[in-house]
């Protein structure tokens, strides 16, 4: 994959926080507030979607959608990305193989991203659940690793720091050291900019787990699975659907992972209690 130059030096991308003017019962102050931008997703030319998103580690994000959502089977069938800036947003057009895009364009449906949306632009009930193989069993991580990991993550987390708006998606080995950190807007887009990470640094995705400061969605866990993630860790609640999910395909679906408490919704045996 190949990073190209942006088009247009003089423009570069807007910052993920914005400051602007608040009033409180303190009277008028100034207040740090995350930013979202229109980012348009587009395949050998042809725009297939466009999602609100944060703007940064926009080239993981357009990976790791790619791969969640089943347009690409591996990393190495995206061939170009180039960032294109304009006013209005951010145009990422990405260069893949031809078999993906004749295959891309045979279900393309077209879809406006929304902040936390969940199974944006699906056009029919048929298309709400997507065929994933079973997951391979591997060895559990033990329930402590979940705590280290989310004790970790609560200082990895710059742009919540400032703003307190936004997510977070973690991925952490099998003793719960945090590897790499992702935040956006959306808890779907950090996810997807998480996979992406993982795709592009080559890691295992069976070797650990993502943690996700958001409650565990069916379309999470679908993300995740899809992509052979394990275990997923949520510090929120869990969805019934996305149990439901995670019970067929042996995900690990983990909910209110807070400090000293979790609880395990489905394929217990891969965390050691």
């Amino acid at each position: 994959m190949r990073l190209c130059d942006l088009p247009d030096p003089s423009m570069t991308l807007p910052s993920p926080l914005v400051e602007t003017a608040a009033r409180g019962p303190g009277g008028i102050r100034m207040d740090s507030v995350p930013e979202e931008v229109p980012v348009a997703l587009s395949y050998n030319g042809i725009s297939h979607v466009v999602m609100l998103a944060s703007p940064t580690d926009l080239e993981d994000f357009a990976l790791g959608f790619s791969l969640s959502e089943g347009i690409l089977a591996d990393p190495s069938e995206l061939y170009d990305l180039d960032l294109e800036i304009e006013t209005r947003g951010v145009v990422v057009q990405m260069r893949i193989a031809e078999a993906r895009f004749v295959e891309l364009k045979n279900r393309r449906r077209a879809l406006a991203g929304r902040t936390g949306c969940g199974l944006c632009g699906v056009e029919s009930l048929d298309q709400v659940a997507r065929p994933l193989a079973p997951l391979p069993a591997g060895p559990a991580i033990a329930a402590a690793a979940l705590h280290r990991a989310l004790a970790q993550l609560q200082q990895k987390q710059p742009l919540h720091a400032s703003t307190g708006g936004v997510h977070a998606a973690a991925w952490a080995d099998a003793a719960g050291d945090l590897l790499m950190v992702r935040e956006d807007v959306g808890r779907h887009n950090a996810l997807d900019k998480l996979i992406g990470a993982l795709a592009k640094d080559r890691r295992d995705p069976a070797a650990g787990f993502a943690l996700v400061t958001s409650r565990a969605s069916f379309e999470m866990v679908q993300k995740a699975a899809s992509v052979g993630i394990p275990i997923l860790a949520a510090v929120s609640a869990p969805t019934g659907y996305a149990i439901r999910l995670a019970q067929e395909v042996g995900l690990a679906l983990a909910g209110f992972v807070r400090q000293g408490r979790y609880t395990v919704y489905s394929t217990p045996e891969r965390i050691e209690t």
